[in-house]
């Protein structure tokens, strides 16, 4: 894993609130390692997305429009019981 690409994904995991950070950080941290490079990229793009959204998505209040994002929304959301 190349420490460039993780630097640069731990700064936009760094979102407007903490519990987003929290979140998105630990998948970070405890998932993407171990995840294929499809899944990789899926977790790349979704932090593109405005974070009212991912709230929302991690939150259950709605579904992410990629499959590919909602199954890491789905991961979040289990490894903190959410």
């Amino acid at each position: 894993m190349e420490a460039a690409r993780i630097k640069r994904l731990r700064w936009r995991t760094r979102r407007g609130t903490r519990e987003l950070d929290a979140l998105f950080g630990g998948w970070l941290d405890e998932a993407f390692p171990h995840a294929d490079e499809a899944q990789q990229q899926a977790f790349d793009e979704l932090l593109d997305v405005q974070d009212p959204d991912l709230w929302d998505w991690v939150m259950g209040h709605a579904k992410a429009p990629r499959a590919d994002w909602q199954a890491i929304i789905d991961d979040i959301r289990a490894r903190h019981r959410l």
